[in-house]
C-alpha cells in the first residue's frame, strides 16, 4: 500500500515591495521546509519562483516542480491532477500569490480536494493580511467576518455595506473587506457616503511593507480627512 504525500499550505509575503524582507516575515522552520520542497503548487509559477529566490533557495530553481492552478472554476479534474505528486508519497507545497494561501484564494479547491482523498494538510506559520490588520485595528476579534470582495457596481456596493452595518451593529460583529487595489478610492468612497457617521473604519494598507499604514477614525472623522488611498494591498474593517 503505497504511502500518501503531504500538503504543506506555505505562507509568503504580503506584496512585492517587501518580498526582499521574506526571511523577516517567516519563522526559520518554515523556511526550511519550504526549501526542502521539490513540488509546489501556486496560482502564478513566476510569483512562487520569486518567493523561492527571496527565501535564499539555493537549488536551481528550474529544478522544482511548479504546477499552476487552473483558471477556471469548473476545473475539477485539473485540480484532481495536481495530486499525482502528493498521491505517489511527495510533500507539495501550495502557495498564494500574496500571504496565507486559501484565504480569498483559489487555492482553497486543492485543499479541498486533498481532504477527500485522505492526504494531510498541514498549515505553515507565516503573514495573513486579514488577521494582521484585525490584530492592529482596535476593533472586535471575538466577533468578526471576511465578505472578500463586494459587488463592483456602486450601487450594489453601497447596497451590500449598508447591510453589513446593520449586522455589525446586531451582533457586534467586526466586519473585513478587501478590494484590488486599483478599486481602493472607490469603495472608500462608497464606505463613507454609506456608513452611519460613528462608525469606527479602519483602513490597513501596505500591511508588512514599507508604507504600511493601518489607522481606525469613525467614518465622520475619515470624512474630514479625504485622504487618496494608493494603489497598495489594502484591507478595510468596520464596525458599528
Amino acid at each position: 500500500m503505497s504511502t500518501l504525500g503531504t500538503l504543506y499550505l506555505v505562507p509568503t509575503h504580503l506584496s512585492d515591495v517587501d518580498a526582499v524582507h521574506t526571511p523577516m516575515l517567516l519563522p526559520s522552520g518554515v523556511i526550511a521546509r519550504a526549501c526542502e520542497l521539490n513540488h509546489y503548487i501556486a496560482e502564478n509559477a513566476k510569483t512562487a519562483r520569486a518567493f523561492l529566490k527571496a527565501i535564499g533557495q539555493t537549488r536551481p530553481i528550474a529544478s522544482i516542480s511548479i504546477a499552476e492552478l487552473p483558471k477556471h472554476d469548473d476545473a475539477e479534474a485539473l485540480i484532481e491532477s495536481l495530486l499525482d505528486p502528493l498521491l505517489a508519497g511527495n510533500y507539495v507545497g501550495l502557495v498564494s500569490e500574496a500571504g496565507a494561501p486559501t484565504v480569498a484564494d483559489p487555492g482553497a479547491r486543492v485543499v479541498a480536494a486533498a481532504h477527500r482523498r485522505g492526504i494531510r494538510v498541514v498549515p505553515l506559520v507565516g503573514p495573513s493580511a486579514l488577521l494582521l490588520a484585525l490584530m492592529a485595528s482596535g476593533l472586535s476579534g471575538q466577533c468578526f467576518s471576511f465578505h472578500g470582495y463586494l459587488p463592483t457596481e456602486s450601487a450594489a456596493r453601497r447596497t451590500s455595506l449598508a447591510q453589513l452595518e446593520r449586522d455589525s451593529k446586531q451582533r457586534r460583529c467586526t466586519q473585513l473587506l478587501i478590494e484590488t487595489p486599483y478599486r481602493n478610492q472607490a469603495l472608500f468612497t462608497d464606505m463613507l457616503s454609506s456608513l452611519t457617521a460613528s462608525t469606527r473604519l479602519c483602513v490597513a494598507a501596505d500591511v508588512t511593507g514599507p508604507n504600511e499604514s493601518i489607522q481606525t477614525r469613525s467614518v465622520s472623522e475619515w470624512k474630514q480627512l479625504a485622504p487618496t488611498l494608493a494603489r497598495v494591498p489594502t484591507m478595510f474593517l468596520f464596525m458599528v
